[in-house]
Formats: C-alpha cells, structure tokens, sequence
C-alpha cells in the first residue's frame, strides 16, 4: 500500500476513535482550531510531553492543532461534551453563546495588561469550572493570548480609517464594537479566515501578533494597529466521563501537567509580544503604537458599555468576579 494511503488511514482511525483505550494505558486526542506555533498550540504541546513524562507514557496525549480532527472553537464545546472529542482547546470567545461567562476574556479592556488579565483570570476560574461542568467537562488550564491588535492593509488608527473596513473579529461582542464605529464587522473562525483574506471579503482583523503572524497575515495585511484591546484566553478541557476513567495517580499526574503548563505559558506571554513584533517587522509588517485620542476614547467608551452588557447577561455571577479581581 502506498505511504501515503497508510498516513490517510491512520488519520482516519484518529478522527473515529478521539479516545482509545490500550493495553497499557490510554490515547487521547486534544483538538485545537489554531496553529502549532501559536501559544496555545506550544501549550498543548508542552502539556501532552509532561503528561506522557509523568505517567510515565501510561496516558498518552496526541495533539490535533490547525482544526485537523474537523472542529472550530465554537463547535469542540459540544464535541467533548458528547464524547466525540476526548479534550480540546478552545477559544474562550467563540463559547460565549454557550456560556456569557467564557466570553469575558475576549471583552475589551476588561483588564489592565498580563497582571490584569491574570488577575481576572484567577477570579473567574471558579466560574469557569462550574460553567464546563455544566457541559460534562472539566477545565484543565487556561492559555492567554497576547494582546489583540488590528491587522490592517492601510493605517487604521483613527475613527475615519475604521469606517467601512470589513472586520474579522472573533466574537459578537466586537462585532457589535467595529460596528457601531462603522466597520463592516464579521464574525470568522480562525479556520474559515485564510481564503476570505485571499480574495478580499475580510480586509482587516482583530487578533493577536500570535495569530496573525502563525497566518502569514502579512501577506495581504501589512500593517498592525497595537490596541491592546484583549488578552483573551482558550481553555483546555477534558471530557468528563474520559476524566473518570483514569486511575487516582493518572488524574494527579494530569492536574499537575496542567499547572506546569498553566505557569509556563503565562510567563512566556511576558516577552511574547516583543517576539512577535520582531518576527512581524522582519515580514515588513509596520506596526503603529499609538491611535488618535478620538479613536481611544471611542473604543474605551463602548468597551464600558459591553461590560455592562455582560454583566447583565451573566447574572449575579458577574458582580462577583468582577469584584475579586
């Protein structure tokens, strides 16, 4: 049988069985919608070599990035709750429909830079567990992301040059944002952007230098607008009942791969953003650190506005994350 025959099988076995039981221990698949290279795909990673390391290869944990087992962020939240994905890493804006609460990272300005974010983080993730919970998952580790910026063709730091640019962003509330600054916003998975930005439909998105740069978003987008709009997170989870299964020292082992790995990437986002600008500047990316005052205090205006808005669709839950933060 011809080499590549094999590989297209043995993907297809993957795909039918994301958990597979062994003689010696267990295989499982963590789905990813995003690149390898970005932070959450390099914590995914980190994460399955400390599992296999820990348990001593008894659980072995094979990592799906780049959406390969068929699943976008918004979708995998159903896929583990129903079996069909043993873990995955999704990003947190994508489920805010699911659950209000997971779309508070993505808000913008929630937070004041990586100790902000943090900070809030460690707030919510209680909120966060009894949310999973609810759809049959536990949250092993959360990955932040380095802060959004505007991927742009021309300068985008004014009120006149965001009017009229279609808009990538990743969740409804910054659509609702771009919008109302007169933005011809859509909301695009991750997966979905690449053909859209080749022939023109999206000629701007919101994200990070992490996701742009894993997309060689330079290649129609050479510029970038630092708005420190986000710091969103993705949430590694695991199928509850695939939870279950595991052994008292298998889930030990586990949770503390998941807290080396929670630490690890949140100290890596502290020189993240200068690597990526690095990395950007060396594609001939310009990249502008400073918008005009009228844009500024736009953005910080409605940013206050959606705050509130979540918290009204989140309930008292709101009120006391925000006042643990």
């Amino acid at each position: 049988m011809a080499p590549m025959r094999w590989i297209a099988l043995a993907f297809a076995a993957l795909v039918a069985f994301p958990a597979i039981a062994h003689e010696h221990g267990e295989q499982w698949t963590l789905a990813n919608e995003y690149p390898a290279t970005s932070l959450p795909g390099e914590g995914d990673e980190f994460f399955a070599r400390e599992v296999a390391n820990l348990t001593e290869g008894h659980v072995s944990i094979v990592t799906m990035p780049d959406a390969r087992m068929g699943y976008k962020s918004r979708e995998q939240l159903a896929a583990v709750a129903q079996g069909k994905l043993a873990m995955a890493d999704s990003f947190g804006g994508a489920l805010g429909a699911d659950e209000p609460v997971f779309a508070l990272s993505s808000l913008p300005f929630a937070a004041n830079g990586i100790g902000g974010a943090r900070a809030l983080y460690d707030a919510a993730r209680p909120f966060y567990e009894k949310a999973f919970a609810r759809h049959g998952q536990r949250l092993l580790y959360a990955t932040p992301w380095p802060p959004s910026g505007l991927w742009s063709k021309d300068p985008a730091g004014t009120l006149a040059a965001i009017a009229g640019l279609r808009i990538r962003t990743y969740d409804a509330t910054g659509a609702a944002i771009f919008s109302r600054l007169g933005a011809k916003p859509v909301v695009v998975s991750y997966a979905e952007l690449a053909p859209k930005l080749a022939n023109g439909e999206v000629n701007a998105v919101l994200s990070s230098g992490d996701g742009g740069a894993a997309r060689n978003f330079w290649d129609h987008l050479p510029r970038f607008t630092q708005l420190d709009y986000a710091i969103p997170l993705s949430f590694t989870t695991v199928n509850e009942a695939r939870w279950a299964s595991l052994d008292d020292a298998e889930r030990a082992a586990m949770l503390q791969a998941a807290q080396r790995t929670e630490a690890r990437v949140w100290k890596a986002l502290e020189v993240r953003v200068e690597e990526n600008y690095a990395r950007m500047r060396s594609h001939g990316v310009t990249i502008d650190t400073q918008v005009s005052p009228g844009l500024a205090a736009r953005l910080r205006s409605e940013a206050a506005a959606a705050l509130r808005e979540w918290a009204e669709s989140t309930g008292p839950d709101a009120r006391e994350i925000l006042e643990r933060r």
